[in-house]
């Protein structure tokens, strides 16, 4: 892979395509998204209790870490000395804010940056990597593609194994699973299109769960949506296997939750965050996504709402999981993930967790997939003890594995 990371917007068929225009947001869609979400949401309501005395609380925030990132224009870019800039202090200032507020493992609230395989720079991953192997992150892939041209799977697979080999064998980056060959990764999707699940915007690629697969993603992190998205469906705050056959369009849709007692079988498993309304003074409605924005920080009011998902492996439900997100490269959500907000809903969070009946475990995306496969095997005790159960750091043990693209056990159902 070249610094610059380029993708081929067009497939790289070299032939005219008709651009895809960005989903509309009308009233007609915001209707159709409640008719989605509401009746899963009531059910859930119906149908999940927060069990009685102390929880523990697996808190993962993915990072979609995007240093040339321009608030409000996608497309554009911003200069590289800026982007250096940000990059520095990121790695400067984030320690200094996070290393006094530890969990109960005594584990700092480490993101996990998800860096865009398109925007791939050799000098950024490395700060960023260092960044991480001094114990503060971990890197894992995100791709925006297919704008303003549909992408293809033979394009599409090239750039997954390419920027999942680049990070794994000249960062340092990503995981391995014993006696399988090659990286393996978490995902995800920029604009949340994933499997061609906005009406053909961002992606082009039905099958794109089956290629993330073969290429050896082992979960997809990219849900919830903003608020209104097409590509939000019904099922909402779960922890499953995709029901559909992965070949599909938003094959994601349906699916099988995880459970304890019963191994997990098709991957990449899809690991949701809350997705749930949020009542603010009179007659106010938000939808709380788990979203660190400027305008939604960060509060212990919102760890109440995320713990009311109750996001768990089915006969776990002391073990709740909050996959959190945020985009911390962009300068109007600093306050959010760096600033005093931030830090005193971090110290809040940690100085009464035993007050609320909660024992903390800070972890990466890898980490929490590897907490909810060992509840799956029906493991016991601390989940902080299976951060590494079955993916462990690709840094820990290259050496020993081949590189390749050949997939963990996948299925087209």
């Amino acid at each position: 892979m070249s610094n610059s990371g380029k993708i081929d917007s067009d497939g790289a068929t070299g032939l005219a395509q008709p651009r895809i225009a960005a989903p509309r947001r009308g009233l007609s869609q915001k209707l159709a998204y409640g008719l989605r979400v509401g009746p899963s949401y009531v059910w859930q309501r119906l149908t999940r209790r927060l069990p009685t005395g102390k929880v523990h609380l697996i808190f993962a925030l993915a990072d979609h870490f995007e240093p040339a990132i321009v608030p409000g224009d996608g497309q554009a870019r911003a200069p590289y000395d800026e982007q250096e800039r940000r990059l520095e202090r990121w790695c400067r200032e984030y320690p200094k804010a996070i290393e006094p507020w530890r969990d109960s493992d005594g584990r700092p609230l480490a993101h996990t940056y998800f860096y865009p395989a398109e925007q791939y720079d050799r000098g950024h991953l490395e700060r960023l990597a260092d960044h991480c192997h001094a114990g503060w992150g971990e890197v894992e892939v995100h791709l925006h593609h297919g704008i303003p041209f549909a992408d293809t799977p033979l394009n599409l697979r090239a750039a997954l194994i390419g920027f999942r080999d680049t990070l794994a064998f000249e960062h340092g980056c990503l995981s391995f699973a014993e006696g399988a060959p090659g990286p393996r990764f978490a995902f995800v999707h920029g604009n949340f299109a994933l499997a061609n699940s906005a009406a053909g915007f961002g992606c082009g690629v039905d099958e794109e769960l089956q290629v993330l697969a073969e290429a050896g993603c082992y979960a997809d992190l990219t849900f919830p949506t903003n608020p209104f998205h097409p590509s939000q469906r019904a099922k909402i705050n779960s922890l499953y296997e995709c029901g559909a056959p992965l070949t599909e369009r938003a094959a994601y849709r349906s699916g099988r939750d995880l459970a304890s007692g019963r191994a997990a079988e098709k991957f990449p498993l899809i690991i949701q965050g809350p997705l749930l309304p949020s009542f603010s003074g009179v007659r106010r409605l938000r939808i709380e996504n788990g979203s660190f924005t400027g305008a939604t920080p960060p509060t212990l009011g919102r760890l109440q709402l995320w713990k009311q998902a109750m996001i768990s492996v089915e006969g776990k439900p002391d073990w709740l999981f909050l996959k959190l997100h945020c985009h911390s490269m962009d300068p109007t959500q600093e306050e959010a993930v760096l600033g005093a907000s931030f830090r005193n809903f971090l110290q809040s969070m940690v100085e009464g967790a035993n007050r609320r009946g909660e024992i903390l475990h800070f972890v990466s995306a890898r980490e929490m997939v590897n907490v909810i496969l060992a509840a799956c095997d029906g493991r016991e005790g601390n989940p902080g003890a299976y951060r590494d159960y079955r993916f462990k750091p690709w840094r820990n043990s290259a050496s020993s594995v081949t590189a390749g693209s050949t997939s963990q056990t996948v299925g087209k159902r």
